[in-house]
């Protein structure tokens, strides 16, 4: 066992007494020493009922034979942090989480892990600190928070982000903002909709590092906790095999998870993550094949922000494996891949049938034959950008307008909000990107400014930094390359016609080869606007959008 690095031997007779000191008894000792990330606080929704968790994983890791140790990670509310100088610092601690869970599994030698995450981040972080160490691991999320009611009707977060927008155009009073305040958000968890942190959990179950339900099991539930219990009986099972995430984690599963992804119109932001958990796995994810993937994938779900269903319901329905099960249908994925079950993808989904087709359209009969994630490229694009298309309302899929330029997302929030942005306008929101912010912000602000004004079927959004899960409407996020760097997102001027066409993946400025070679010769790269602290590193280390913004040491 790795823990005998620590725990055996006369050179070892330090390191035990200092075990003793934890009250850590011989027996224990014995056991194989199980790490458990625990990624509770008091300031994240849904991570407050994560100590529950904890305490049912450390149970069953007990029961099972191991001993468990737990340690921290921390962890950001996208929510609280949405529209000022603290979603610098969102994107930003995925790395942060990587990088500490990495210095405690190789300072502790554990044998196994356990990685309990929830919200935006900490998901695609603790995957990424798992295929990096590459010991057996296994994932059990806190679980999604349940839909809020308003007057008869399930809301969420992105209702009351619009509710904001429909105050500021007149069509909303203060009592109702206060009504949807109290309502929307009635209980611990991840936002209820298919958000970023509800699409990469129900991720983590077709990576195969989830067990079932691990996506959809409401937090509040009480099979929940059994889910951990058994999460933590199971880590043993993979210590005893030796079945390690990178020979679960292969390319493709993560073939699989794009495909799943599409299939239930995940937020973008995953795929921003999913490469990124890949480069750590050793695969080389080129987005570029999302769209080949879409083109063969249905789309079969259209949860909140893009419709008005939410996780409850997909869990009722029969959770990510039916999903999966409907894709196999038309042999979609791959099944025969090893799981943190011990089982193949095949042998997981067998039998998972689809309880509600109108939570989840059969394979036959879908919202759309294509996939609910575009990538797109062009002039304007050369790289990427990204959208998701099922929360795309049908009159903005092909779309041309003149640009209105902002070089920050305060100035744009003002600019929508005053009355200033109409129908048929494009707005640009620039120097927002990984290098740009830095920190590449979610942009859930300006999104559900222009959804609450009533302008979400007649104006576009792009950027060079993201948007959130709870975004809907034609937003175009991680253009690439970004403003920072002289993409020719940073050459767009006030009035050039932009042209979107998400049925043919195009994103393109109506500008001649010479006029933008001419402003690309104007073009002078901006001062930084942070040059101190963990932002000033990150800026000098990340790498752009369409790569994942991973961190790479310059040669």
């Amino acid at each position: 066992m790795r823990s005998d690095n620590v725990t055996k031997g006369v050179q070892q007779a330090p390191h035990r007494s200092l075990m003793n000191a934890l009250g850590m008894t011989e027996e224990e000792r014995r056991r194989p020493l199980i790490g458990i990330v625990n990624s509770y606080n008091e300031i994240v929704p849904g991570h407050m009922n994560l100590d529950k968790i904890t305490e049912a994983v450390k149970l069953g890791v007990a029961m099972a034979g191991g001993t468990p140790v737990v340690f921290p990670a921390i962890a950001v509310c996208d929510g609280i942090a949405m529209g000022h100088v603290g979603m610098k610092y969102s994107l930003v601690t995925r790395d942060l989480i990587c990088d500490s869970t990495e210095c405690m599994v190789m300072a502790h030698q554990f044998d196994g892990l356990v990685c309990i995450p929830n919200c935006d981040k900490n998901v695609p972080g603790l995957l990424m600190a798992a295929a990096r160490v590459n010991i057996p691991t296994i994932f059990v999320s806190g679980g999604p928070m349940l839909a809020g009611h308003v007057r008869g009707k399930k809301r969420s977060l992105s209702s009351m982000f619009e509710a904001v927008g429909s105050v500021a155009a007149g069509t909303m009073s203060m009592e109702e903002l206060e009504e949807f305040e109290e309502k929307v958000c009635p209980t611990c968890g991840s936002c209820s909709g298919m958000y970023t942190a509800n699409s990469m959990n129900c991720l983590t179950e077709v990576l195969g590092m989830g067990l079932k339900g691990n996506g959809t099991i409401p937090a509040v539930y009480s099979e929940r906790i059994r889910l951990a219990k058994h999460a933590g009986m199971q880590i043993m099972e993979l210590v005893r095999q030796n079945i390690r995430p990178r020979d679960i984690m292969t390319e493709k599963a993560f073939l699989n998870a794009l495909t799943v992804d599409m299939a239930l119109g995940c937020s973008t932001n995953s795929m921003l993550h999913l490469p990124a958990i890949a480069h750590e796995a050793g695969v080389e994810l080129n987005m570029e094949i999302a769209n080949e993937i879409s083109s063969r994938t249905p789309n079969l779900c259209h949860l909140a922000p893009a419709g008005p269903t939410y996780i409850e319901d997909l869990n009722e329905a029969g959770g990510v494996y039916a999903v999966m099960n409907e894709l196999n249908k038309k042999n979609l994925l791959c099944t025969d891949l090893m799981t943190v079950t011990g089982k193949t993808v095949g042998e997981n989904i067998a039998g998972c049938v689809n309880k509600n087709p109108e939570v989840i359209r059969p394979v036959e009969n879908p919202y759309s034959q294509t996939g609910g994630i575009a990538v797109l490229k062009g002039n304007l694009a050369p790289d990427t950008g990204v959208v998701k298309r099922s929360a795309v309302v049908p009159e903005m899929m092909v779309h041309e307008g003149p640009a209105r330029v902002f070089d920050c997302e305060e100035d744009a929030i003002a600019a929508i909000k005053s009355g200033k942005i109409v129908p048929g306008d494009v707005v640009v929101i620039r120097y927002e990107g990984p290098k740009g912010g830095p920190g590449m912000r979610e942009m859930l602000n300006p999104t559900s400014a222009i959804a609450g004004m009533g302008l979400g079927s007649s104006v576009a959004l792009i950027t060079d930094g993201r948007f959130s899960g709870a975004s809907r409407g034609a937003s175009i996020g991680h253009v690439s390359p970004e403003a920072a760097v002289g993409g020719p997102i940073a050459l767009v001027e006030e009035g050039d016609i932009i042209s979107i066409n998400i049925p043919e993946n195009r994103l393109d400025v109506k500008l001649s080869e010479e006029e933008l070679a001419a402003r690309r010769a104007r073009w002078q790269p901006r001062e930084p606007k942070i040059t101190t602290g963990y932002l000033a590193r990150y800026r000098e280390m990340v790498t752009s959008g369409n790569r994942g913004a991973v961190l790479e040491i310059r040669k």
